[in-house]
């Protein structure tokens, strides 16, 4: 099979087409041949040693695998040949085929296209727990959602405006991308490079703030969020794009009843996988009725995935950034 391999690390130029032996599942596990994978910025920084899910060269990029089932292991009951599925695999997802654990593995109805298959399952999954079991937004509470034009971004818009929120706030990087945070349900957007978001935000809510901020950026950004967080506010921190680490004051919380939450879908993964089954579930209904839609901003084939990484790490990129595997093997 082909698939893309790491074997040092560095630039995007260090990503390699290969030939490697096509897997076959163990116990527990189904082969999936993949249809599309997604470009995720846990990516980019596995390539420069920096995701705590990579341990040793060389590996495979790639978090998540929309895809048909090929083979089943023993043991898994849920799964037949032939069915449409997305994954999270045991290795990585830039591959013709991957394995993946039963456990970690969802049902895709026949309802939702592979487009949509491929650009879902890390941001969606991600965007709906950081606002229902980790920020806990409840109806008419404000949201500012940070790098609004990306993946999780334009996602978590959309799901916060269907869990009720009466305001969302949108930040983007630059001026191009706010017709895309609109598009996707930020009532208001601030432009960084033209003004200082905690400002425009206390504006925004006459001096108030918001209830959830969900925070992929780090530094400086995680500290101006406090600056804008409402009492009994929740920062929500999922990363850090930066590569820069903010400095709490945690003298400001206990005062205001506000609260610094963090969250990482790879450590969640691994540690407790049964706590995905029902965002999964409740994505998938949102995605299959319509209310829900992954914005995909490029697509790439297999062999130029380091063309699609250069692109996310131009800053320039707006919604999901896509492989298409089957494209390039077909």
């Amino acid at each position: 099979m082909k698939a893309i391999v790491v074997s040092q690390l560095g630039s995007a130029d260090v990503l390699e087409l290969r030939d490697l032996p096509t897997p076959d599942p163990g116990e527990g596990e189904l082969l999936i041949r993949v249809i599309g994978t997604s470009v995720n910025f846990a990516d980019i920084k596995a390539r420069h040693g920096q995701y705590h899910g990579v341990t040793e060269l060389p590996f495979v990029p790639g978090l998540d695998v929309a895809g048909v089932v090929e083979k089943v292991g023993e043991g898994v009951s849920r799964f037949r040949e032939g069915m449409r599925v997305v994954a999270f695999p045991k290795t990585g997802s830039y591959a013709e085929y991957v394995l993946a654990q039963e456990s970690l593995t969802y049902s895709l109805a026949d309802a939702v296209n592979w487009e949509t298959a491929a650009a879902l399952p890390v941001v969606a999954f991600t965007a709906y727990a950081l606002l229902s079991s980790v920020g806990q937004l409840n109806s008419g509470e404000s949201v500012l959602v940070h790098a609004a034009a990306g993946g999780v971004g334009t996602t978590a818009s959309q799901l916060a405006n269907i869990m009720g929120a009466g305001q969302v706030i949108g930040v983007v990087s630059r001026a191009e991308k706010v017709s895309m945070a609109a598009e996707t349900g930020a009532h208001q957007i601030i432009d960084s490079s033209k003004a200082n978001f905690d400002e425009a935000v206390m504006e925004m809510t006459d001096g108030r703030g918001v209830d959830v901020i969900l925070d992929s950026i780090g530094g400086k950004v995680s500290e101006d969020s406090l600056k804008c967080l409402a009492p009994f506010g929740r920062l929500v921190h999922f990363g850090s794009a930066s590569g820069e680490s903010g400095r709490i004051p945690v003298q400001q919380l206990h005062s205001s009843c506000r609260s610094v939450r963090g969250f990482s879908f790879g450590t969640t993964r691994r540690l407790k996988p049964s706590w995905i089954e029902p965002w999964a579930r409740a994505v998938m209904e949102l995605v299959s009725s319509g209310q829900l839609l992954m914005k995909v901003g490029r697509h790439y084939p297999l062999a130029e995935a380091a063309d699609a990484q250069r692109w996310m790490e131009s800053r320039s990129s707006v919604g999901k950034i896509l492989l298409d595997v089957a494209r390039y093997s077909h």
